[in-house]
């Protein structure tokens, strides 16, 4: 098992690709074994892509780029920009009201990061926001992204640890929005202390923000209809991301009428390829990771330890907490949640902590990893659109992470922000 670990973060610090680094690590705890069949490590890639419950994951990849091929995030954009325009560091407010937004249409962090500081980010420098700011408003504002419904995250989650994947989108509404309320004080006060404008010099009138969210109504709609046709039985959680890329499909093709056939093949599908196998890849690989960890008995071994510390519920989010931040400064995001649900969430059970309430931090938790050096996905896709240093970066983040990091407190000590929706919606 140690070997296998070492070959893991060895092949990281390398560069690797974190799918090959987590297929060859699995592949070495194999080699250690000669009397398993070298089979074994195939059977279990293979078997970890044709499950079921996971197609509902390249179906929302690819129902997120229908959705911005449709012209879903200019409206977005505008019906953000004449809500909160108006406020302080006006196009640090726009991008977290967009983000929140964007959470019902695209499901993931680094794409809405690479997004918006592309569409924000050369109008922020313009307006004399610093570049490590607006670079870090955009990443860290795209953290809300997988918490709104449908984030992928949740899938995996749920898929994993059988935990309803209905519940979980719905848990995600109220921490999603809180997140939202708070990087906009923060962004409020760090534009303060610089100086910068509103974007708009007078609030948006009532007609103006009613014509914005007609235009916008569609995607507002779409994380609805999801739940409510997970909570009727309309659709499984299999069937409902097939839904999103119909539905992608209909808003795109005659409601705004912004996108051709000849877009939808050369473009959005071509677009979504290497989002999916990127995805897939490391599912598959991770499947031959964990059946080492399981094999060695990890998870009883970490669920004695941690439980050995303390048999506090709430001690123990927060050490998992912090542990999950810690690790993501090192390991994908995807990777993070794939190889530690089936170890933490064990543990969490024993406890009697609400497997849809712990997965709310542990989703939060893990997916920081995107937003941190040195290996944050979206921290890269900012900084590359921008060509921020690592070091401005960081300057401008810490605000960000210290006010996620008490938003993933009250979540830990007030469950109900994360369980008073899905008890009102599924009982």
């Amino acid at each position: 098992m140690l070997w296998m670990l070492i070959a893991f973060l060895v092949f990281m610090f390398l560069g690797m690709p974190i799918a090959f680094a987590i297929g060859i690590a699995g592949f070495i705890w194999f080699l250690q074994h000669p009397y398993l069949p070298i089979t074994i490590p195939i059977q279990l890639a293979l078997s970890q892509i044709i499950n079921f419950t996971l197609l509902a994951i390249p179906m929302f990849i690819i129902a997120g780029s229908v959705m911005n091929s449709a012209g879903v995030t200019k409206r977005l954009l505008d019906f953000a920009s004449s809500l909160v325009g108006h406020m302080r560091g006006g196009l640090g407010q726009v991008s977290a009201v967009l983000s929140t937004l964007m959470g019902g249409v695209s499901g993931s962090s680094i794409a809405d990061a690479a997004m918006e500081t592309r569409m924000l980010g050369p109008e922020m420098l313009k307006r004399g926001y610093p570049r490590g700011f607006a670079v870090a408003v955009n990443v860290w504002t795209s953290l809300i992204v997988p918490i709104i419904p449908p984030g992928i995250a949740f899938i995996l989650y749920g898929t994993i640890g059988q935990v309803s994947i209905g519940r979980l989108f719905a848990a995600g509404i109220i921490p999603g929005l809180l997140l939202m309320v708070i990087y906009m004080f923060v962004i409020h006060l760090v534009a303060k202390r610089l100086g910068l404008q509103p974007e708009r010099e007078k609030r948006a009138s009532s007609k103006e923000i009613a014509r914005a969210l007609s235009e916008s109504i569609w995607a507002l709609i779409f994380p609805v209809l999801l739940i409510l046709g997970l909570r009727t039985g309309v659709f499984t959680p299999s069937e409902v991301g097939s839904f999103a890329v119909i539905y992608g499909m209909i808003v795109g093709f005659m409601i705004h009428r912004e996108m051709n056939l000849k877009q939808f093949f050369s473009e959005t599908l071509e677009n979504s390829l290497g989002d999916i196998g990127a995805v897939l890849a490391i599912l598959a690989m991770s499947n031959i990771f964990s059946y080492g960890m399981v094999w060695e008995r990890v998870p009883e071994t970490l669920a004695s330890f941690l439980l050995g510390i303390s048999n506090n519920p709430y001690v123990l989010m927060i050490i998992i907490m912090l542990f999950l931040i810690f690790a993501g400064l090192f390991i994908d995001a995807t990777a993070l949640i794939l190889m530690t649900t089936a170890v933490l969430l064990p543990v969490a059970r024993r406890l009697g902590i609400d497997p849809v309430h712990f997965g709310l931090i542990f989703i939060l938790s893990a997916a920081m990893g995107n937003q941190t050096p040195p290996v944050g996905a979206s921290m890269y896709a900012g900084c590359s659109v921008l060509g921020a240093t690592l070091e401005e970066y960081t300057k401008a983040s810490w605000p960000f992470l210290i006010v996620t990091i008490i938003v993933i407190l009250f979540v830990i000590f007030f469950p109900q922000l994360s369980l008073l929706i899905p008890t009102l919606i599924f009982g």
